[in-house]
């Protein structure tokens, strides 16, 4: 084993303004006109904290892109990633591996009852990928529904099966993928009034799609089980078990896309478990351990898994299963589970978070709506509370700037702050971080015309 404690440094050492000329030059980011964009150098972080390159440190309230569940740095986790490194760095998928079998089975153990099997990826879009390719082979259908408002990763597959705006820029996609939409009280496509009403209607459609569509055609539905980038939406009551009772009646199997609402984020290890609902499949990826390398997978049921025993499943990964990664998220779940963090995200969901972004509404007439669970929230700012009308990019940068201002780095997604800091933030911490919120939502006042 090699002793990394006393091993000299071969890493070069960049100052930050080499840093900037190196990404300029030769790094392509996602999602961005490269001349428009000027990305921030992170030089540190610790639990719920980053630090810029000016030596500016923010409360992060985005956990990066929602996957640093257990917070940055977290000692028992770089030493078991460290511990790992020096024992066995990678391997190929054909061969087992210590790391994997052991992590497949503390995911397993904490799944719902009947998915015990777990096929591991470098993250989730290709879980997603390989859900869709499973509930195919499994079946023998070739269709698959999923919802307008969602985001399942930007491999081929995946963006097609996202159906925000950013699918366009990769159509024509993957052939069978079909839309439909899902409840959003606030905004509506069903004229719903309550709860009771938008789930009902929603599943109305849902049926009506499926049906349209020939029920004996699709293979899966794909959803995530709480809505994340498009707007965090937390299915009414009803929603989910009327979606499994649908597939159930047509022979169609249910992925949960846990991608983002796993791992404590929502309060439980899966999100699915606060509706009592098993899937047939869950994607899963970002919090399985925070993102400290790359990592994801899916879960399989029983019966799905069975389909695969004397036929080969064909698909494969390089990296599937590797001990590196795998490592880490067997370091991750047993964090979670000596600390408890998925209790403490559900506590601090119901007692604090909750409460204190709805008591924002009594303040801040930009506030439209308040929603979430966990710690996965957000909050819609709107410009009129009557007619909604949604603050625009630019005075959305505008709250953006305010929040960075008072030490707090927000996440904006559309109109919204989503407030999705690490699930281990103390109530101290996330008391700074909602005073920083208060005054981006100062800002968002000023624009309020109705």
């Amino acid at each position: 084993m090699v002793d990394v404690a006393t091993s000299p440094a071969v890493l070069p050492t960049l100052d930050i303004a080499r840093t900037r000329e190196l990404d300029k030059k030769h790094v392509l980011h996602s999602w961005s006109a490269q001349n428009a964009i000027n990305p921030v150098p992170i030089t540190a972080a610790e639990g719920v904290r980053i630090t810029d390159d000016t030596g500016t440190t923010y409360i992060d309230f985005t956990s990066q892109l929602v996957n640093v569940n257990i917070g940055y740095q977290h000692p028992k986790l770089v030493a078991a990633i460290q511990e790992q490194a020096g024992q066995l760095t990678t391997v190929s998928p054909a061969m087992a591996n210590d790391m994997r079998s052991e992590a497949a089975r503390a995911i397993a153990e904490i799944a719902p009852d009947g998915m015990n099997m777990v096929f591991f990826t470098n993250g989730g879009a290709e879980a997603n990928e390989n859900a869709i390719r499973m509930a195919r082979l499994h079946t023998g259908r070739h269709k698959v529904l999923a919802a307008y408002r969602s985001y399942h990763g930007a491999t081929h597959g995946a963006i097609t099966l996202t159906g925000e705006p950013r699918r366009f820029g990769s159509e024509p996609g993957l052939p069978g993928i079909v839309h439909f939409f899902g409840p959003y009280l606030y905004r509506s496509p069903f004229h719903a009034t309550t709860e009771q009403e938008e789930s009902e209607r929603a599943l109305q459609h849902l049926r009506e799609v499926m049906l349209a569509e020939g029920s004996d055609k699709i293979a899966a539905i794909i959803l995530e089980t709480v809505v994340g980038t498009n707007g965090i939406l937390v299915p009414p009551a009803g929603y989910l078990e009327g979606v499994r009772a649908l597939c159930d009646e047509f022979g169609i199997l249910l992925i949960a896309d846990e991608v983002m609402a796993g791992f404590a984020r929502a309060g439980e290890w899966f999100a699915i478990n606060h509706w009592g609902v098993v899937p047939d499949l869950i994607s899963f990826a970002k919090g399985v351990n925070s993102g400290y390398v790359p990592l994801g997978g899916v879960i399989l049921s029983d019966a799905v898994a069975s389909s695969f025993m004397d036929t080969p499943y064909p698909g494969g990964l390089t990296y599937s299963g590797h001990p590196l990664a795998c490592a880490s998220a067997v370091a991750s779940i047993a964090i979670m589970q000596e600390e408890g963090i998925v209790e403490h995200a559900r506590d601090l969901g119901e007692r604090v978070i909750g409460p204190a972004l709805r008591a924002l509404a009594d303040d801040h007439p930009s506030v439209g709506e308040v929603r979430g669970l966990g710690v996965f929230w957000a909050v819609e700012l709107v410009t009129d509370r009557t007619t909604r009308e949604p603050l625009s990019a630019t005075q959305m940068g505008q709250v953006t700037a305010a929040c960075k201002a008072a030490g707090m780095w927000p996440f904006i997604a559309g109109n919204r702050v989503h407030v999705v800091p690490p699930c281990v933030i103390t109530e101290a911490d996330f008391a700074e971080g909602m005073q920083a919120l208060k005054a981006g939502l100062a800002v968002a006042d000023g624009f309020v015309t109705g």
